[in-house]
């Protein structure tokens, strides 16, 4: 127990180090804020016309998408900052002192859940600006906002072992292009998984970002109630779905992470 307690602790002053290159960076905030506001207006204005959901607006449909895409690639931060430090013999240093192994890898998926928060917040207010409106309780809205964080959260254990394992943040940022805007184009995220062929749509409605999506757009009331309820297990209990894959997800990844980061800093 009581290791744990260090490593959290430990864990907290890396996650701070972190935090606070961040604001020594303005490059970094910029991205961090711009990129949500470029992503909502460009879907809101260039597709909001061409695409149509029965029964409600486009605009309110797309945020839960325009959410769970932007939280995704905002995880990827962590695997071009473990990188960046790899490549700039920080991980060295943080070897030499007397701290929890785990504690780097602790520190910085916590620092970017704040990067995550921050983008939710501006995406919320460029939301409501192009029109978008939540229509459930306050506590159905941050449940939503918590389970977008929390899936984060493991996608950021994930990128962790990935920039371990690679030599630069450049080929984590590239590899994960490549890996994760597929990954959320190929889900309900900007189309309903209804409107897609064969054997995409079966892809769509097993894939864990749809079911994201549609919990988060169901906790914020951005559904036609009088479309019919889907017909596969996923997107009919999208919470159970998102949570049982988060749980999978922590359970791979924080060990081959630790261990990964082990390794990397014995060489």
């Amino acid at each position: 127990m009581s290791q744990l307690v260090y490593a959290l602790a430990d864990g907290a002053v890396v996650a701070k180090r972190n935090l606070i290159k961040i604001k020594r960076v303005p490059d970094l905030l910029v991205w961090t804020t711009m990129s949500p506001i470029m992503f909502v207006l460009l879907f809101a204005y260039v597709f909001g016309g061409s695409i149509d959901v029965p029964g409600m607006d486009y605009r309110e449909f797309l945020m839960a998408g325009i959410f769970t895409q932007t939280v995704i690639f905002g995880a990827t931060f962590t695997g071009a900052g473990l990188a960046e430090d790899m490549q700039k013999g920080v991980i060295d240093r943080f070897r030499s002192l007397p701290m929890a192994r785990s504690a780097v890898l602790i520190g910085r998926t916590a620092s970017d859940i704040v990067n995550n928060v921050l983008s939710i917040m501006v995406m919320s207010a460029t939301g409501l600006l192009v029109g978008w409106r939540i229509h459930t309780s306050l506590l159905e809205a941050l449940t939503a906002f918590l389970l977008l964080l929390l899936f984060a959260y493991a996608i950021s254990w994930v990128m962790a072992y990935v920039g371990l394992l690679v030599p630069s943040p450049e080929v984590v940022n590239n590899a994960s292009f490549m890996v994760i805007f597929p990954l959320t184009f190929m889900a309900n995220t900007f189309v309903p998984s209804e409107n897609l062929p064969g054997v995409l749509r079966t892809i769509a409605e097993w894939n864990p970002v749809s079911s994201v999506t549609q919990a988060v757009r169901q906790l914020f009331g951005n559904t036609d109630p009088a479309f019919p309820p889907p017909d596969v297990w996923p997107m009919q209990n999208p919470v159970a779905y998102l949570l049982i894959w988060v749980a999978v997800i922590i359970a791979v990844f924080v060990p081959l992470a630790v261990r990964q980061y082990k390794r990397a800093a014995s060489h």
